[in-house]
């Protein structure tokens, strides 16, 4: 064989070889980029949220109305004021009360003096008696003038008692007209801020009959002392309990959250969507002394996490990461995907706890949404992530 035909003989089989080398390369299966998280040792937490923003609300918040209809004579706050205890907040028309008032007043002074004019006439007729009854006895009178003198002294006794039940009853009198006179005024039942005044000097203030409901004439809060009022599953709530942490975030503060305590369960379930049974919670806020405690309206928007167990320096992996039965794809040395079951732990959105199946600096995927991400793929690291 000449050399010419050995050199074309190497050639074609070098062709061939580069040939099929190419469909190999074109054929072979890439690997997958993947999202990856080193474990870690730190805190984990198993906690419960509400399932509908809660609320803020005041310690004490009452809406005001007279017990009676009327025309508002006065106004005495305007909305936003602040006012003590026993303020005078709003008065109705009560003139034609006072009238009445000041008559049953003057009746009580008249009804006095009718006292001490029967009174006074009640003890000059007992002092005349035991004066008659002496005479008797030394035998100067007759028995029957000693009777009627008793009699009478009697009698004048009995008008002065009626009398002073005169002034007893007059005065129950007044008593009364200030009863309907109270019908016609609000005064501050607390110390606190006028949220709201429904009605203007002039205008007929009415008070709420039963089953119809009528805006309050004024609502007044505390906004001194505030609570957080949420919604929890009925599922959840055997594992809520009175002093447990929880956090507390606002939507008018955003980025924050802030720690405290529950204050009180419900001890009844809510059923005003049938298709989601709650119970309410109470949470108060806990700040420390050091700090500013955050200033919230009445009525802030508010979410609830109650923690319910916790652990310090455990091994954890992200909860993203895991799949259906408690395993996870390891990212392996030899550059593919391992599959591992985990015995786990305390478990939140966030993080689980690993208590048999990993070790700190074991790798594994997050991206398990990515198409072709399965246990013995092979992997590369997504170049985002090493950026």
């Amino acid at each position: 064989m000449s050399s010419t035909l050995i050199r074309r003989l190497l050639l074609a089989l070098l062709v061939l070889g580069l040939l099929g080398a190419g469909i190999w390369w074109a054929k072979r299966t890439k690997p997958v980029a993947v999202l990856v998280t080193t474990i870690d040792q730190g805190r984990v937490e198993s906690s419960i949220a509400n399932t509908r923003a809660g609320t803020v609300e005041a310690c004490m918040r009452t809406k005001l109305s007279a017990t009676m209809g009327g025309r508002i004579e006065v106004l005495a706050v305007k909305e936003g004021d602040k006012v003590k205890k026993g303020q005078l907040l709003m008065k109705l028309w009560n003139d034609d009360q006072q009238a009445q008032s000041s008559l049953a007043m003057a009746q009580v002074e008249t009804a006095r003096k009718r006292v001490v004019e029967a009174c006074t006439v009640a003890a000059n007729a007992e002092r005349e008696a035991e004066r008659q009854t002496t005479l008797f006895k030394q035998g100067f009178i007759s028995g029957s003038r000693d009777e009627q003198a008793r009699s009478e002294a009697q009698a004048r006794r009995a008008g002065c008692d009626a009398a002073k039940a005169d002034v007893a009853q007059t005065q129950a009198r007044v008593n009364a007209t200030r009863v309907e006179q109270n019908r016609t005024v609000l005064y501050a039942p607390f110390a606190g801020t006028v949220a709201k005044i429904v009605g203007e000097v002039g205008e007929y203030s009415t008070p709420s009959p039963p089953g119809v409901p009528t805006p309050p004439a004024i609502d007044l809060i505390d906004d001194t002392c505030l609570y957080v009022r949420a919604p929890m599953d009925e599922v959840d709530a055997p594992k809520i309990s009175a002093g447990q942490t929880v956090r507390i975030s606002f939507d008018a503060l955003p980025k924050q959250s802030f720690p405290g305590k529950v204050k009180r369960v419900a001890p009844y379930v809510s059923a005003v969507e049938k298709q989601a049974r709650t119970v309410d919670i109470e949470a108060t806020l806990d700040i420390a002394a050091d700090k500013t405690s955050p200033r919230l309206l009445v009525g802030y928007s508010a979410d609830v996490e109650v923690v319910l167990a916790l652990r310090e320096s455990v091994v954890r992996v992200p909860t993203s990461a895991l799949q259906e039965g408690g395993r996870v794809l390891l990212a392996g040395a030899d550059g593919t995907l391992q599959e591992r079951k985990l015995k786990t732990g305390l478990a939140n959105w966030e993080y689980t706890e690993v208590l048999e199946g990993l070790a700190a600096g074991d790798k594994v995927v997050t991206s398990l949404e990515r198409e072709g991400v399965k246990p013995g793929a092979h992997f590369v690291v997504d170049e985002k992530q090493k950026k």
